[in-house]
């Protein structure tokens, strides 16, 4: 999942756009009960339309066949904490496994429940990892600290070979422009395929290469792309854990960086009166849409209540749920709101905002 097909799915859809949410297990005994409990959710969800007056019973039959379809594409034999399967008319269906429990739930709206999608992509540490190669440049979807190989968007890259008799295209250039200008033009491939990829999900960028192919790639990159670190030697071949280690080091120094400088824009954004400072005065300027750029400790999470208009956090104070509107999480729904209206979200290291209450935001005005 990326971010341009999280937004996507965020949009309204025709009603009845159906969400089944279940927590599952990564591995036995656990794991055996999850297909049943999938069965029965959908089969509640057939009950469900079907005595649902607003919905044709085509519709009905459409998401219904969505929705096993979906279920037929997550494989519950190696699931993670969670599986969210979306359906609506006109056969449209997905299907996602999440790293973080979720509360078991069917939802028919007039779009799809992504809550827990939002709150798994934004608080999960996401990066780039580009390995440089004359054979084949690779991309590496960095997930916390997990590899998985990119095979989209035109990756993995291989050069086209030269033509050692000296009869094909390539052999006339390599003689016209020597072998930098192979390399170059090699480079400029995995450059285009490298810009396809982050137009639909930026995020840092490690480059791992030697220091002739790093080189050649910031030459072909130009200043439109932003390094965030850089892994020296050559890794062709190497395990996807073996990377993530050596990419360890650039990305902790680039977390480093990155939270200083988020410090400094909230100390800039409190001199001009564009700040505000913990959960109650946030949630209230991101609602009306002010929120510019949201920055949150990775491990802040508050439920809280909403009395007389007013959010309340509950910590120490269980009394406050009886007949109240109970949110599970209010810094969530401040995360998602705040991407509603197009604003950015920045996680940092628990203990970072101490002064600044767990959340801060830089408001538009």
């Amino acid at each position: 999942m990326d971010a341009v097909t999280l937004s996507e799915l965020r949009k309204p859809r025709p009603y009845p756009a159906v969400s089944v949410l279940m927590p599952t297990h990564r591995s036995a005994p656990g794991n055996r009960e999850d297909r049943i409990r999938l069965r029965n959710l959908l089969a509640e969800v057939r009950r469900r339309l079907h005595d649902d007056t607003r919905v044709a019973p085509d519709a009905a039959d459409q998401v219904v066949r969505g929705l096993e379809r979906a279920a037929d594409e997550a494989d519950l034999r190696h699931a993670s904490d969670g599986l969210v399967l979306f359906a609506a008319p006109q056969g449209e269906h997905h299907a996602f496994t999440i790293g973080q429990p979720v509360d078991e739930r069917v939802v028919v709206d007039t779009g799809f429940a992504t809550r827990d999608l939002v709150a798994a992509y934004t608080r999960t540490p996401r990066y780039w990892l580009l390995s440089l190669s004359d054979q084949r440049t690779r991309l590496w979807d960095g997930l916390s600290g997990e590899l998985a190989e990119h095979t989209r968007g035109g990756f993995p890259v291989a050069p086209e070979p030269i033509d050692e008799a000296g009869s094909g295209r390539l052999a006339r250039r390599a003689a016209q422009g020597g072998d930098g200008e192979w390399r170059r033009q090699a480079m400029r491939d995995v450059v285009a395929a490298l810009d396809r990829v982050l137009a639909r999900d930026r995020r840092p960028l490690i480059v791992a290469g030697v220091t002739r192919h790093q080189a050649v790639f910031d030459e072909v990159a130009g200043p439109h792309i932003t390094v965030a670190g850089r892994v020296d030697g050559s890794f062709e071949g190497a395990a996807p854990s073996t990377l993530a280690e050596a990419a360890r080091p650039a990305l902790a120094a680039y977390d480093d960086l990155r939270e200083v400088g988020v410090l400094a824009e909230l100390e800039a954004a409190r001199s001009i009166q564009r700040y505000a400072g913990g959960l109650c005065e946030v949630t209230r300027l991101v609602e009306e849409g002010r929120g510019e750029h949201l920055v949150v400790e990775r491990g802040y999470y508050a439920p809280a209540v909403k009395t007389r208009g007013e959010l309340v956090p509950v910590d120490g104070m269980p009394g406050v749920l009886k007949g109240a509107d109970v949110v599970d999480d209010a810094v969530d729904d401040v995360i998602e709101t705040t991407l509603e209206y197009g604003g950015e979200v920045t996680f940092v290291s628990d203990g970072f905002l101490v002064d600044h209450a767990r959340i801060a935001l830089v408001t538009r005005y």
